[in-house]
């Protein structure tokens, strides 16, 4: 089975939130710098990969999503932070490094 993801961009510490899934996370990050399918992340800048957890398959990803997506914005936010505290970009090795 394919490894899917659940993920969380962000445009700033503390900002606007985006909550998706995908198989490849590193295509679909770039796919949102580029404005390629999603009319939100070009809207509101939401490049930043903040979070995201591996799951064993895209329904369990779109399960966890959906679950994201219904929680307050305080739980995001200590979400992030319990990984990410600085709200590092994930996919940016100059940002992501200790």
């Amino acid at each position: 089975m394919k490894t899917a993801y659940t993920y969380i961009l962000s445009n700033r510490k503390n900002g606007t939130l985006y909550i998706g899934t995908t198989s490849d996370l590193s295509k679909r990050v770039l796919e949102h710098r580029l404005g390629i399918k999603s009319n939100f992340a070009s809207k509101y800048k939401t490049y930043k990969l903040v979070y995201y957890e591996e799951g064993a398959d895209m329904t369990s990803a779109i399960e966890r999503e959906k679950q994201l997506k219904n929680w307050h914005r305080d739980w995001k936010i200590n979400l992030i932070e319990s990984i990410n505290p600085e709200w590092k970009d994930l996919l940016d090795p100059e940002t992501s490094s200790g």
